[in-house]
Order: C-alpha cells, then structure tokens, then sequence
C-alpha cells in the first residue's frame, strides 16, 4: 500500500531532522509545493560555526541561541537559491515558535503539518489564522 502524501513528507522531515546539531531537540522540515519538495531544514549552527553537539549549546533565557531552527533554515535555503516558498506548504517535526511562525507567513507559505505539540505558543496560533494558514497536526499511524 502506498504511503499518502502527508505521511511521506513527515518522513522524510523527521529524516532530515536526524542532521540537527543541537542535542536539546533534533527538529526537521520540508517545504513542499506542487507534491515536490523544494527545500529541507534542521535545527543547527550557522555555516562555518561551531555545533552544539561538539561545545555545548549556549543557552539564554531558556533556548540554545546558538541554533537556527529548521524552519527558518528551510526558508532560508529557498532564499539563497531564489526558490519560492509562495503558497508552499511546511511539514515540521514540531509545532513552529513565534519567529518560525511569523517567517512561515511572511514567506507565502500557506500550510503546516507537524507531529509535536511542542511548546505551543497562542499567540503564534492565532497569527497563523489571521494570516490564513492552515494548520494540521499529522498523528503517526501504528505500524
């Protein structure tokens, strides 16, 4: 039987969060349009810097700033090699943080998909809505 859409895309960014640098919580995502992905992002240092996993995470206030989150490094990824994220959808590992979630809409991207409920923020919730984006939590099926 095949595996439907959301299913496989969630795969495939739980996969690509296997790649985070940052032991406090390995998060993967995928921008997809069209049913084809177009980029992919885990949490992790700047290019050239050191990694959490090597040094140790520098936290303050509570998060690790030395990371860029997935989400962010999906999108940002697009940015670098002039991809559109236009009326994309994201599959991510975890629920997207504030900044995630203002950077999704600023980016055109009108779908999230995610497995973890992780640190829920309302205020991001209720900016995603305003902004028209559909959010689906994706619940792994038993094997």
């Amino acid at each position: 039987m095949r595996k439907p859409w959301n299913e496989y895309f969630m795969d495939q960014a739980k996969m690509v969060a296997t790649r985070a640098t940052c032991d406090r919580l390995h998060v993967g995502a995928v921008i997809v349009r069209d049913k084809r992905i177009i980029s992919t992002g885990y949490n992790g240092s700047v290019a050239g810097d050191v990694h959490c996993h090597d040094v140790g995470c520098h936290v303050v206030n509570g998060h690790c700033i030395r990371t860029i989150h997935a989400e962010s490094n999906a999108i940002l990824q697009c940015a670098k090699f002039g991809v559109s994220t236009a009326d994309a959808s994201i599959y991510v590992t975890h629920f997207p943080c504030l900044l995630c979630s203002k950077q999704i809409i600023q980016a055109g991207i009108k779908e999230i998909y995610y497995t973890e409920g992780y640190r829920i923020d309302e205020y991001a919730v209720e900016l995603l809505q305003r902004a028209g984006v559909a959010i689906e939590q994706i619940v792994p099926q038993a094997e």
